[in-house]
């Protein structure tokens, strides 16, 4: 089932460009439609839920039983505060939108980044896919890798922290 706060964040996306005027997603076994509406119908953008027999699973990644069993609210946004650096201020990588977060840019291949690594400002640290879009995230600071907050194919919000890194 959609979030509404997903939702909101979609028609916000949305509304804020000019050339995408409709969008279609589907997510576990519902069928999310946004399209903006014609100058000639009333403001605002018109939104439909659709349930669907069968659960959609994207091409390149087989749906895991055990993922299916849990929803993805039950999975931990960020790590026990036991797992957490103690050490001074560190710099948040935020989820910039609603995805799925992919730690390579394949299965076969490593992860962009692991802790302990360095990174600079232009560093892909992950892939979100939106919309069956792929969407590098770049590092955006300069400084180690000291904790990955997401999993590989995990659902992440708006916002939510993915890395904390140590900046230089």
């Amino acid at each position: 089932m959609f979030k509404l706060s997903e939702i909101k964040e979609l028609i916000k996306l949305l509304d804020q460009t000019s050339s995408v005027h409709e969008l279609e997603i589907e997510s576990e076994g519902m069928k999310l439609a946004i399209r903006k509406p014609d100058r000639t119908e009333a403001e605002g953008a018109a939104v439909q839920v659709t349930p669907y027999a069968y659960p959609f699973t994207p091409a390149h990644q087989p749906l895991n039983p055990q993922q299916a069993a849990h929803p993805v609210s039950e999975v931990p946004a960020t790590p026990q505060p036991s797992s957490l650096p103690a050490e001074g201020p560190l710099h948040k990588i935020l989820s910039p939108m609603v995805g799925t977060f992919y730690s390579a840019a394949s299965p076969e291949l490593p992860s962009f980044v692991s802790v302990g690594d360095r990174v600079s400002e232009k560093s892909t640290v992950c892939i979100i896919e939106a919309m069956k879009l792929m969407n590098e995230l770049e590092a955006e600071i300069k400084g180690e890798i000291v904790s990955v907050l997401a999993e590989n194919g995990q659902l992440v919000e708006y916002g939510q922290p993915l890395f904390l890194v140590k900046p230089e």
